[in-house]
């Protein structure tokens, strides 16, 4: 028996068919299965001979009326999805660069039985750093949607244990660039307080879109490194005090 028809009867037992009738007329739970695997299939990235990179983040856009009928069963239905997406990422040797997630949303222009599937490669990122710390940050580091306080003297980004903010991006070195940051308050278009340089890293990194070595960061700047990008977001005084 193969996976998906494996994933189709054990989701039918959980529920009892009622999913399957739901569904009758609309989009098949295994057609999304199936569609997930076409995704990672068609975005690993080779890691080495017997390892590849693949998507860890989707979205499952949906048309109103499968939005509507899919709900009260979404999270038995993302459960099921990541069971079946991991047992075939185990068969194909791909890796995922974080946690599996995933998320269903409405599209408006999406018929009945339609739906479109899109995945991103998001790295597990970790700090030691507090909430606290973070809401009194006035220069913070955005990875994947989520904020890191960037304090002085600065902040070294990498893969191994010794980085100060951690990320599982097989594309990233063990310490590959170093935030770096004076006491004085940042403001745009005075001499430079924020920067960041390569700590020698196999893949270097990305400013701005620009390959670089070393370079002066203002509010909005990118720095992508491996697959991963983060975000140089500047805290005024008014977004602290709501923080």
């Amino acid at each position: 028996m193969g996976g998906l028809q494996r994933f189709e009867n054990k989701l039918e037992q959980m529920i009892s068919g009622v999913f399957a009738r739901a569904f009758r007329s609309a989009v098949q739970p295994v057609e999304i299965s199936a569609a997930l695997q076409r995704e990672v299939d068609n975005n690993a990235q080779i890691l080495s001979r017997d390892r590849r990179l693949v998507p860890n983040s989707f979205h499952v856009e949906l048309s109103p009326p499968d939005l509507e009928r899919l709900s009260p069963y979404d999270s038995t239905l993302a459960t099921e999805l990541t069971n079946s997406l991991r047992e075939h990422a185990d068969h194909q040797s791909y890796v995922f660069p974080g946690p599996v997630k995933i998320e269903f949303e409405q599209a408006d222009d999406l018929t009945t039985g339609r739906f479109r599937v899109r995945s991103t490669a998001q790295a597990k990122v970790t700090t030691n750093a507090t909430d606290t710390q973070v809401g009194r940050a006035t220069v913070v580091i955005e990875v994947n949607g989520v904020r890191h306080p960037l304090n002085p003297p600065g902040l070294v980004v990498g893969r191994g244990t010794e980085a100060g903010l951690r990320i599982n991006d097989p594309g990233i070195s063990r310490q590959h660039i170093e935030f770096q940051i004076n006491s004085g308050r940042f403001q745009r278009g005075s001499s430079p307080e924020l920067s960041v340089r390569d700590l020698g890293s196999t893949n270097g990194m990305q400013v701005d879109g620009h390959q670089v070595g070393e370079a002066a960061l203002y509010n909005g700047s990118t720095v992508k490194i491996g697959n991963t990008t983060l975000v140089v977001r500047v805290v005024d005084e008014q977004e602290q005090a709501v923080e």
